[in-house]
């Protein structure tokens, strides 16, 4: 089941069922929050599979990021190895155990929406990434558990911007959370919908040509681990999103950051893909 945030036109925001290339409204069966559904989306399906609102294409309307208001959004460094390799040539330490950092949930960005880039840089760069959503309150959650608290998942680009990242705050957190830099979406691609998460294809193309392109299955930590590390600190929450790390063929090593006027598309097998055009700062 894939689950989308929408709007028509100018309206208010609505829950939709995806279903090829159309959405239809599930709001009057179980309300517009996505996040507040996810601790009963197995008892819920149902009535979402049956719901029968407003159906309309979705070239009609406008995809939102499709969590709303998530308590937190991480994010791991280096956690693919030839990613890791790459970091390591641009003077940035192997880490040693999982590397974790907050992007700011204020960074959030719809699967099309505008990326911003700063005045302040000229080193805006790119990530693929799988992101992670859990689907209920969870803690000390164990490697052979972790797929259970997992409600979907879904495409992120964990947008950076270099300079402020590596130079100006040694936590990641400034660098990683400009407004407009955490496009999600498409959509929420339910668990079950996925044989392996740990074996998915990434792409990442700027303005068409291929930067990144990797599987997922080269992760260091997988992203059971990396559940079952962060739940031994605080409590997962509904909604929670995990940025689970990104392959090689970032911008920094290169220099080849991003520019104004460049399209971004980052796209997962199985779980669609999020489109995004960089602007200037007004």
């Amino acid at each position: 089941m894939k689950l989308a945030r929408f709007r028509v036109g100018s309206g208010p925001v609505r829950l939709g069922r995806v279903d090829g290339d159309h959405v239809t409204d599930v709001s009057a069966e179980v309300g517009t929050s996505l996040r507040a559904i996810l601790p009963d989306l197995p008892a819920l399906r149902e009535r979402i599979e049956a719901a029968a609102g407003e159906t309309l294409p979705l070239a009609a309307v406008t995809l939102e990021a499709p969590v709303d208001e998530p308590q937190k959004y991480l994010g791991i460094g280096m956690n693919y190895r030839e990613h890791a390799e790459e970091a390591r040539q641009a003077g940035i330490p192997i880490p040693t155990s999982q590397l974790w950092f907050n992007k700011q949930v204020s960074c959030l960005n719809g699967p099309y929406g505008d990326l911003v880039k700063p005045d302040l840089s000229d080193a805006l760069d790119y990530e693929i990434e799988l992101g992670v959503v859990i689907g209920r309150r969870c803690k000390h959650v164990s490697v052979e558990d972790a797929r259970s608290v997992i409600a979907g998942y879904l495409v992120t680009n964990d947008v950076s911007v270099r300079d402020w990242l590596q130079k100006r705050s040694p936590t990641f957190t400034l660098g990683k959370s400009f407004d407009t830099h955490g496009p999600i979406g498409p959509w929420l691609t339910t668990d079950d919908e996925i044989a392996d998460p740990l074996d998915l294809q990434m792409t990442l193309t700027v303005n068409g040509e291929v930067r990144q392109d990797w599987r997922t299955n080269d992760m260091i930590y997988d992203v059971y681990e990396q559940i079952a590390y962060l739940s031994q600190v605080f409590t997962l929450m509904p909604g929670d999103i995990l940025a689970t790390g990104t392959p090689s063929g970032i911008g920094a090593p290169t220099g080849r950051f991003l520019k104004i006027g460049d399209v971004v598309r980052a796209e997962i097998s199985g779980l669609g893909a999020i489109e995004n055009t960089v602007v200037a700062e007004s």
